[in-house]
């Protein structure tokens, strides 16, 4: 009993009365599950691509373009093409009539799709360096998006129709995205991991093969003679290992995230659906266009896009070629979460205190004085490598609040547009949350992968060009992007009073009709 009532109490629940938290935890389990896929391919899959398959090693090319650069535009157009399509999905949401309701039987249909399609996009057995691999994983990887954004738009879009109290929706959409930053710091940390120490026995520099010939008694001029050898052969079994690595994580991440999302299925209830006749595609962005306030929020996220992006592929890329091992990389990811826990508890005291508008604001100005102060620190020095972790730490506060702030502010303008125009829009309106996360992703995977070739790094051999330039183009980004995604959300008017107030008159005008 009286672990039932701490769970009402963090969700703000009612016992026997709505949503119950036994639904909001199912809700988050999803959560976890869904960043497991997520991750494996948002942040891995460039990898997979430069590192197993060499599209990153100097004088590939695709055609005549560059192969890095290749695999850039790749990320940046399929995620970009697939974050439109966010709106039509959006919009079969709103469509579908079901007697499960419409978002949660997509959890249930597509688990099994997404599960195949994520396998597929780290098949073993493409051959590195090969133009017809690089084109059957671009299909297969725009066919996984297409593929993801089924689930992910209802998802999301659940949400509202379990609560339109906006404290109750708030709370469940903070220990959902507390769910799923621990589903995507599982793959983040311990892929990492695992691929630097499997692979760590062909990182031999040459200088280092020297020493091992001469400790066989071979001479200076033998050991010179190997090592073009030896280099060959490790970088073909890094490669190859490099690929079985991915494919094993793949399936093992889809196999525990599959029965997730049939959890959340069976067990979360929709209680605030439209009803009716469904809404036509372009009905549904006329309405878009008259949620101002989330035009607003979209605007905001399309400008962050990059603050974050040293979590993506460039922070992997910084760790194994800059500071000579990946698994670092892990810990620049953890560094983050310690913010991200600590902003996770303030947001409902914060949001009290300073309003949701506010307190973005607030976090993400913080975020770019932060970023502003790593860049000028620099990373040369053990002393300014401290300062760098001081700053992922508090780099994990905007981070936390932006992962809760966003998904609650658009379900308040959900209620704000049905109080508008008498409809709710959940998929619509839910679909520019995914647009926005798949804006960011491709934002993140394309600088991260650019950066492979503005800094000049061979993944085949790992020799870098240009250290600075890639630091560079990780922080100054992510500097600009926190500063710019500020400037929206002074012109957001959707308090919570205002919300309170709007969702009462809903209810009393369907009082008067019926």
């Amino acid at each position: 009993m009286k672990i039932n009532a701490m769970l009402h109490k963090l969700f703000g629940t009612t016992p026997g009365k709505g949503v119950q938290p036994k639904e909001a935890i199912a809700y988050s389990v999803t959560g976890i599950g869904q960043n497991f896929i997520c991750t494996i391919v948002g942040s891995y899959l460039t990898i997979f691509m430069t590192d197993a398959l060499l599209f990153g090693a100097a004088g590939v090319k695709i055609g005549a373009i560059e192969g890095a650069v290749a695999v850039a535009i790749l990320m940046l157009a399929t995620r970009v093409f697939d974050a439109f399509n966010d709106p039509i999905m959006g919009s079969i949401v709103d469509k579908t009539r079901t007697k499960w309701g419409k978002c949660r039987p997509y959890l249930k249909w597509m688990a099994i799709p997404i599960g195949i399609t994520t396998i597929l996009c780290f098949l073993p057995w493409f051959q590195a360096k090969s133009v017809t691999a690089f084109v059957l994983i671009s299909v297969i990887y725009v066919i996984w998006s297409m593929v993801y954004t089924v689930a992910d738009v209802p998802y999301w879009g659940l949400s509202t129709c379990m609560s339109n109290d906006t404290t109750v929706r708030g709370n469940i959409l903070t220990v959902a995205r507390l769910a799923c930053t621990l589903g995507a710091g599982i793959v983040t940390v311990g892929v990492p991991f695992i691929t630097d120490a499997l692979t760590k026995k062909f990182k031999y520099t040459a200088d280092e093969i020297a020493l091992i010939m001469k400790d066989k008694g071979v001479d200076a001029e033998g050991a010179k003679a190997f090592i073009g050898t030896v280099k060959d052969a490790c970088v073909n079994d890094n490669a190859d290992t490099l690929k079985w690595i991915y494919f094993i994580c793949a399936v093992v991440f889809v196999v525990v995230a599959m029965p997730m999302f049939f959890y959340g299925f069976k067990n979360t209830k929709e209680r605030f659906t439209a009803e009716g006749e469904a809404p036509s595609f372009g009905h549904n962005i006329k309405l878009l266009f008259k949620n101002k306030e989330l035009l607003l929020i979209v605007l905001s996220g399309i400008l962050g896009g990059a603050r974050m992006v040293y979590t993506y592929t460039g922070g992997l890329y910084f760790a194994k070629y800059i500071l000579q091992n990946e698994g670092l990389y892990g810990i620049i990811t953890l560094l983050v979460v310690p913010g991200g826990l600590v902003a996770s508890l303030l947001v409902p005291w914060m949001t009290k205190k300073f309003t949701k508008k506010y307190t973005y604001i607030i976090i993400h100005l913080f975020g770019g004085v932060v970023m502003t102060v790593m860049y000028f620190v620099g990373y040369d020095a053990p002393w300014k490598l401290v300062v760098c972790a001081i700053g992922l730490i508090l780099l994990g506060l905007p981070q936390g609040v932006n992962n809760i702030m966003t998904y609650a502010m658009i379900g308040d303008t959900v209620d704000y547009l049905e109080w508008k125009t008498g409809e709710r829009g959940e998929g619509i309106c839910f679909a520019m949350q995914t647009l926005i996360n798949k804006i960011g992703m491709a934002v993140g995977a394309f600088i991260g992968v650019m950066s492979v070739s503005i800094a000049k790094i061979d993944t085949e051999t790992g020799t870098v060009g240009n250290a600075d330039a890639l630091w560079n183009v990780l922080i100054l980004s992510g500097l600009i992007s926190f500063f710019a995604c500020a400037v929206p959300m002074f012109f957001y008017t959707l308090t919570e009073k205002r919300q309170r107030e709007m969702v009462a008159e809903i209810e009393e005008r369907k009082g008067i009709e019926e």
